[in-house]
């Protein structure tokens, strides 16, 4: 009677483990959406502030702000056509790193590195 009583158990037990199981993947995917969430968010940040750091440079000091440099000389030019020259290709190349090394740092604060 009592092994009859255990197999009776049994279903009800395994439907519990079922059912924490279930509640553990849904608290596993909620976190992994918040995680990706975070994530993005961090992502889109950097991005904003490498293409505000871009349009300051090309357009700002280039173009908007080149009568404002045109009394600072660098490379016996003024400094607004250095930057619409030079600087702005400088900057590009430094932004271009500084957005690898600051992903590969956000991949590994997130467990995405490779």
């Amino acid at each position: 009677m009592f092994r009859a009583l255990s197999l009776l158990n049994l279903p009800c037990h395994a439907a519990q483990k079922i059912h924490k199981y279930k509640k553990t993947m849904v608290s596993t995917m909620q976190d992994d959406k918040t995680n990706a969430a975070a994530y993005w968010s961090a992502n889109l940040r950097l991005i904003a502030g490498s293409m505000f750091v871009w349009a300051l440079v090309s357009y700002g000091f280039g173009i908007l702000l080149r009568p404002l440099l045109s009394g600072i000389s660098v490379g016996g030019t003024d400094l607004g056509f250095w930057f619409a020259q030079q600087g702005a290709l400088l900057t590009f190349i430094v932004l271009i790193f500084n957005y690898a090394w600051r992903m590969n740092k956000l991949d590994k604060k997130f467990g995405l590195e490779e």
